[in-house]
C-alpha cells in the first residue's frame, strides 16, 4: 500500500463519527461543493472573457446570457439507438444535470434504467452537440468511413447505426474504421462499439496525423482505399465543455490553442488526403477558439488550391441554432499580447505562433473560402455545450498528390479510388507514411507504385489468412500486444459440424469467420463483413488492429460430447439468425418472461407448443424466437431472438443481464431485484405471486439435472448467463 493510501486510511480512522462524508474537519459540506471535500472551483476567468469579447464570437447584447449559460451545469441528454427499433424522436434532452441524475433518490430507478439500457446498446448517453458531426456526414449503408480520433466512441456508435439503417441487411457494404492514438482509450472505444454488435467496425491504434494508407484487393489487383466519409473530431482545448469540465475555468489560456493548432491542421490534412473525390469530411472541435476552428479550415482550404470546398449545410439540420463562421480574428499570446497578422509577429515568437493561424490577407481569396458556412454552436442558444463544425467536400485530388484518375461509369459516392496518391512536401505536414511503407518511388506513376507494393507483400513470408500486428522494426507499437486475427480456412474440419448442426444456408459467408489464435483449440469464432476481411488481409503489416468482428460461436466446455462443439453467442445472434435453418424454437411472450427470469426452467413450466418443439431436439444450443402477434396489440410488437441451451429436462438462456432487463421492461415488467443464489430475477409479477417460488424445484426432480451440459456451462467463465463487461463510464 502506498504512503498516500496509508495516510488516507489513518485520516478516516481518526475522523469524528459525526463527520459527514467529504466534509473537511468534520464540518458539513455545502450542497454545491464537490465530492471528497474539495473546494468548489470559481467559475471565473478574466482572460477568457477578455479574449472572446475582443473576437466578438457572441452576438452583441448576448454576452451576459452566454456567460450565465457557461456557469450552469450541462443538462443530461441521451440518444436511442436508431437502427434497432425506434423510427423517430431518437434524441432526448433533460433539464437535469448528470450529478442530479446520479445522486437524487427520486431518480434512482431512472438512473438505473439509463445505465442498464446504455450497457445493452439501446441508448447512448451523449452530449447534444456531439451528435451533430455524424448527422452532417450524411452516411449511407455502402459508405466506407474513417473516424480519425474516435475515442470514447459516442460518435462512432452513431456512424455504426447509420450503416445499419436497414435492419434486414446483416452485412452492409460499408464499414467504420475507428482510430485513436491512445492505446488505453482504444479499449473504451471497443466497449462502446461492442454494444451495437456490428460486424462492420474495426478499431485501430495510430497517430491520426500519420495514419497509414490502406490497400484493398479489387478483382485481384491491389488498390488504395479512399474513404467516402471521414469524421475528423480533433483533440482541442475544450473550452466549449466548461459546463461539464469545470477544470477548464481555472486552466484556460490561449497557449492551449496555439499548441494544438499544428496538430489539428496535420490531422485534417491527412484526412483530406485519404478522402475520395466527391466524399465528405466533417471537421469538428468542442472549442470556440478560431485558432482551432476557422484558422485550421482556412489554412486547409488555401493549401488544397480548390481541391476542397466548404459545403453549405444550413438547411440540413432544421431547428438547430448556430452562428456562422467568422472571417476576421486576431492571435493572442498567453500574456495578453495581440497580433493581427504574421508580419507583426517578432522572430522570438515564431515557434509559438505560425502563419497558418491568421486569416488570409487577400480579400478575394478569403471571400471564396466561404468561412461563413462553418457552424459555431453557442451554449446559451439551445442550452448545450459550445461546439464548432465545418463540412468539407473533396472536388479533386490534393495538389501535392500525383495522378488520381476517376473510374469511368461510377459515382464518386460509391466508388473506391484505384490509384495511389503519395503526398509531396507540404508546410506543417508530417512525413508521408507511404515512404515508410515501401521503398522510394520518386517520379513513378501511381499504378507502378501499387504494383510494387503488391510485389513487396507477395514476396513476404506471410501466412495465408493470418492478420497480426506489424513487425516492431517497421512501426513502434505502444500498449498491449494484440492477438492475431486468423480467418478460418475453407478446408478447416472445424466448420462442417457447425454447418450441419445449425443447417446453415448456402449463402452463409464462411470465409468471413475468424479466430484470435493460431495454436491450440479455437475457443471463440468471430464474424466480420467481407469488406473488412479485405482490409484485414491486405494491411496486417501496416496497422495495429485492436479489435474487429462480433462473437458468433463459443466452444462448450464439454463440446465433444455433443453433435456440435460450439454454442451460439447472443452478441452475434441477430447477424447469424438469417442463415440458421435448424434448432429454432418459437416461443410465446409468457415463455420469454419465464426464460428471462428463471435460470433453468423445466419443460413443464413452458407452453405446450414450446415443449413440443424442444422435446425432439438433441441437447445443445438453440435459437429462441419470439414473433409478435399483430392481432394482439397488447403484446410486445417487436421480434426477439435469444440464444438458449436445450438441456436434459430444461431450457436456459445465455443472455447478458442488461439485455435481459431490457426485454423484461419492454414486456411491461418492473425489475425489483435479483436472487443471486437461485439465479432468479424478481419482477413485479413474480413478487405478487404466492406459493412455492417458480425457481424452487423439488429435490427429486433436481437430482437428474446437475450433470446436464447447461449446468456445467453455467459455471464456465466464458459462458455465464449474464457476462457483463467491466463497468465503463458513460460516453461524453
Amino acid at each position: 500500500m502506498g504512503r498516500r493510501s496509508r495516510g488516507r486510511r489513518l485520516q478516516q480512522q481518526q475522523r469524528p463519527e459525526d463527520a459527514e462524508d467529504g466534509a473537511e474537519g468534520g464540518g458539513k459540506r455545502g450542497e454545491a461543493g464537490w465530492e471528497g471535500g474539495y473546494p468548489e472551483i470559481v467559475k471565473e476567468n478574466k482572460l477568457f472573457e477578455h479574449y472572446y469579447q475582443e473576437l466578438k464570437i457572441v452576438p452583441e447584447g448576448e454576452w451576459g446570457q452566454f456567460m450565465d449559460a457557461l456557469r450552469e451545469p450541462l443538462p443530461a441528454t441521451l440518444r436511442i439507438t436508431g437502427y434497432k427499433r425506434y423510427p423517430e424522436e431518437l434524441a432526448w434532452h433533460t433539464n437535469l444535470s448528470r450529478k442530479i441524475l446520479r445522486k437524487s433518490p427520486q431518480l434512482e430507478k431512472f438512473h438505473q434504467f439509463l445505465v442498464s439500457e446504455t450497457e445493452s446498446g439501446n441508448i447512448s448517453r451523449q452530449e447534444a452537440v456531439s451528435m451533430i458531426p455524424p448527422l452532417l456526414l450524411n452516411v449511407r449503408p455502402h459508405h466506407k468511413i474513417l473516424d480519425m480520433c474516435a475515442a470514447p466512441g459516442s460518435k462512432t456508435t452513431q456512424l455504426i447505426e447509420m450503416l445499419h439503417a436497414d435492419m434486414n441487411v446483416p452485412f452492409p457494404e460499408g464499414f467504420v474504421i475507428a482510430n485513436d492514438v491512445d492505446n488505453k482509450r482504444c479499449y473504451l472505444l471497443v466497449h462502446q462499439a461492442k454494444r451495437l454488435s456490428s460486424p462492420c467496425i474495426m478499431v485501430v491504434n495510430h497517430d491520426a496525423s500519420s495514419i497509414p494508407r490502406l490497400q484493398i484487393d479489387v478483382d485481384g489487383r491491389k488498390e488504395i482505399l479512399f474513404y467516402d466519409r471521414i469524421l475528423c473530431d480533433v483533440p482541442c482545448s475544450g473550452d466549449g465543455t466548461m459546463r461539464k469540465n469545470i477544470d477548464v475555468w481555472k486552466k484556460w489560456t490561449t497557449l492551449n490553442s496555439l499548441q494544438l493548432h499544428g496538430l489539428q491542421l496535420r490531422i485534417a490534412t491527412r484526412g483530406a488526403e485519404q478522402l475520395a473525390e466527391g466524399g465528405r469530411m466533417v471537421y469538428s472541435t468542442c472549442s470556440l477558439n478560431p485558432i482551432e476552428d476557422e484558422a485550421v479550415i482556412a489554412s486547409l482550404l488555401e493549401k488544397s488550391e480548390g481541391a476542397l470546398e466548404l459545403a453549405d449545410v444550413s438547411d440540413e439540420l432544421p431547428g438547430l441554432k448556430w452562428m456562422p463562421g467568422i472571417t476576421q480574428w486576431k492571435v493572442m499570446t498567453k500574456d495578453g499580447q495581440w497580433f493581427t497578422d504574421w508580419d507583426t509577429v517578432p522572430h522570438s515568437r515564431h515557434t509559438q505562433i505560425r502563419p497558418t493561424m491568421f486569416p488570409p490577407k487577400d480579400p478575394e481569396k478569403l471571400q471564396a473560402m466561404h468561412l461563413e458556412r462553418c457552424l459555431r454552436i453557442l451554449p446559451h442558444h439551445q442550452n448545450t455545450g459550445g461546439f464548432f463544425v465545418a463540412v468539407l467536400v473533396k472536388k479533386s485530388s490534393m495538389p501535392w498528390n500525383k495522378r488520381q484518375p476517376k473510374l469511368q461509369g461510377k459515382s464518386a459516392e460509391t466508388r473506391e479510388s484505384t490509384q495511389l496518391s503519395p503526398a509531396g512536401p507540404a508546410e506543417g505536414k508530417p512525413a508521408d507514411p507511404s515512404k515508410l511503407e515501401s521503398p522510394s518511388f520518386t517520379g513513378t506513376g501511381d499504378t507502378e507504385i501499387a504494383h510494387a507494393a503488391e510485389d513487396l507483400e507477395n514476396n513476404g513470408n506471410k501466412k495465408d489468412g493470418v492478420c497480426g500486428p506489424p513487425p516492431s522494426k517497421k512501426m513502434k507499437l505502444f500498449g498491449f500486444k494484440e492477438d492475431p486475427f486468423v480467418f478460418i480456412p475453407e478446408d478447416d474440419p472445424l466448420f462442417p459440424p457447425i454447418e450441419k448442426f445449425y443447417a446453415l444456408a448456402p449463402s452463409f459467408p464462411r470465409m468471413n469467420l475468424l479466430t484470435r489464435t493460431t495454436e491450440g483449440k479455437k475457443r471463440q469464432l468471430y464474424m466480420v463483413s467481407k469488406e473488412l476481411r479485405n482490409v484485414l488481409l491486405n494491411n496486417s503489416e501496416k496497422m495495429k488492429v485492436i479489435n474487429t468482428g462480433i462473437k458468433v460461436w463459443c466452444r462448450n466446455n464439454s463440446g465433444e460430447e455433443f453433435d456440435c462443439a460450439f454454442r451460439l453467442a447472443q452478441e452475434g445472434i441477430y447477424t447469424l439468425y438469417p442463415f440458421i435453418n435448424s434448432r429454432i424454437i418459437t416461443v410465446s411472450m409468457e415463455d420469454v418472461k419465464i426464460l428471462l427470469t428463471q435460470e433453468n426452467p423445466f419443460f413443464r413450466k413452458l407452453s405446450s407448443e414450446t415443449y413440443s418443439q424442444a422435446k425432439d431436439l438433441a441437447k445443445g444450443s438453440v435459437v429462441l424466437k419470439y414473433e409478435p402477434d399483430s392481432a394482439n396489440p397488447d403484446a410486445l410488437q417487436c421480434p426477439i431472438v435469444l440464444c438458449g441451451w436445450r438441456g436434459k429436462a430444461s431450457i436456459r438462456t445465455f443472455v447478458p443481464k442488461n439485455e435481459r432487463l431490457h426485454y423484461l421492461r419492454m414486456m411491461g415488467l418492473e425489475v425489483l431485484g435479483e436472487k443471486k443464489k437461485e439465479g432468479v430475477i424478481l419482477t413485479n409479477e413474480s413478487a405478487a405471486s404466492t406459493g412455492q417460488p417458480e425457481n424452487e424445484v423439488p429435490e427429486e426432480q433436481r437430482a437428474g439435472e446437475p450433470n446436464s451440459p447447461d449446468a456445467e456451462e453455467a459455471n464456465s467463465p466464458d459462458v455465464t448467463a449474464a457476462c457483463d463487461p467491466a463497468g465503463v463510464p458513460p460516453p461524453r
